[in-house]
């Protein structure tokens, strides 16, 4: 008969419920063997959101225009003046906003022209905090992929307002990428025309501020148009001479 064989050998014997890792326990070809980790990414739920948004779309105060600046960056407008900031959440603005930037905006780079022109903080303005939330909630690719924000016709309180808070409630990446355009012809010297598309009313503010520069700094010459109507100051100041006059001789 043959020998028995004297090599030592041993079982290890696993319960499946203990929890136990295995992975020390196997050989390095089978370690190679094992399937790689699943990465899970959050996505998040504006995106498969089946709410409604026709209301909101109809508005056109967030949509995508068909051009891209020079940069070949493509263009989300924002029209302030179009929202009506107190019949909207923020909770259904973030939503809105989510949904129309994962289910409309093409792989690469892209920026935001926003239009200031005759916005009225209590119609039309969601508030810095609101805002300064919806950004944070974005995933970190759409950040990087942000490379800049015009900001058209910005008013004196607004330039004071991200001047002395927007470095404190708006996160550095995004405040150093705030480019402020006065004029729309300084907003061509990026975007080519007809690359976005400029409402009227915003046109004619452009014209406005042209022949009263002024008006960028708070000031407003002449609302009422005085110096139209011929000065009477003159003819007062001669018969308060007579009364004073009067008053002397008697």
């Amino acid at each position: 008969m043959g020998s028995s064989s004297t090599d030592d050998f041993s079982v290890v014997v696993l319960a499946s419920d203990l929890g136990i890792d295995a992975r020390p326990f196997l050989s390095s070809t089978d370690r190679d063997a094992e399937v790689p980790e699943e990465n899970w990414h959050d996505c998040p739920s504006y995106f498969i959101s089946d709410e409604d948004f026709s209301d909101l779309d109809a508005l056109q105060f967030f949509r995508l225009e068909r051009g891209s600046n020079k940069s070949g960056n493509r263009i989300f407008r924002i029209v302030g003046k179009y929202l009506p900031a107190p019949v909207v959440s923020g909770e259904r603005l973030k939503k809105y906003i989510f949904h129309k930037i994962f289910s409309e905006m093409p792989e690469g780079p892209y920026c935001i022209v926003y239009m200031h022109s005759t916005v009225q903080k209590e119609d039309n303005s969601p508030g810095l905090t609101i805002l300064r939330w919806i950004y944070e909630e974005l995933p970190s690719e759409h950040k990087d992929r942000l490379q800049i924000v015009y900001f058209i016709h910005p008013g004196l309180r607004s330039r004071l307002v991200f001047a002395t808070l927007g470095r404190f409630f708006l996160s550095g990446g995004l405040y150093w990428k705030i480019k402020y355009i006065s004029r729309l012809q300084y907003l061509w010297e990026d975007i080519k025309k007809g690359e976005v598309e400029i409402p009227e009313f915003v046109q004619s503010h452009d014209d406005v501020l042209e022949h009263r520069p002024l008006t960028d700094y708070g000031i407003e010459p002449d609302p009422l148009h005085l110096t139209e109507i011929p000065s009477t100051a003159y003819s007062f100041g001669r018969y308060e001479e007579r009364w004073t006059s009067r008053e002397y001789m008697s």
